[in-house]
């Protein structure tokens, strides 16, 4: 399943950038976040409580950030197990353009589920996607304009 957004944010590439590897920055972000440990220079494991439709699951998730091609993209991998409610697995593109004073962020992500999850059916679970990762890129984007 393939979902795509846009988000203008109010400051420049580089600073921009910068924040997309800040654990602190991650941690505040991803929804549903309870724990963000680095594991690495660009790796990270995460503890994340979803609920999509009626399944609440804690999620044990790893998340790397490769294919750094600095200020401008990177892809950022990840993978979690729910346990008995399933797993869910994918990879972002997240490209960032310069456009004066701000910076237009785009991604592309495609994401794998299965177990409990997957027979919710895909139009809930591409539902519940799409929004997680717009709470995921407005928190972001919110936390750079209010950071300044």
């Amino acid at each position: 399943m393939e979902i795509t957004g846009e988000y203008k944010l109010e400051e420049p590439r580089e600073d921009a950038w910068v924040r997309l590897f800040d654990p602190d920055v991650l941690r505040r972000c991803i929804p549903g976040c309870k724990e963000l440990t680095q594991t690495g220079e660009n790796s990270f494991d995460a503890k994340v409580v979803l609920k999509i439709g009626p399944i609440s699951a804690a999620f044990a998730a790893t998340v790397e950030i490769c294919d750094i091609n600095a200020p401008e993209s990177c892809r950022i991998t990840g993978k979690g197990n729910g346990g008995i409610a399933g797993f869910a697995k994918g990879d972002c593109v997240v490209e960032l353009a310069a456009e004066g004073d701000t910076t237009i962020l785009t991604y592309r992500a495609d994401a794998e589920i299965g177990g409990k999850i997957a027979a919710l059916g895909s139009r809930l679970v591409q539902a519940t996607a799409k929004k997680l990762a717009d709470e995921y890129f407005a928190a972001f984007a919110m936390s750079g304009s209010s950071a300044k």
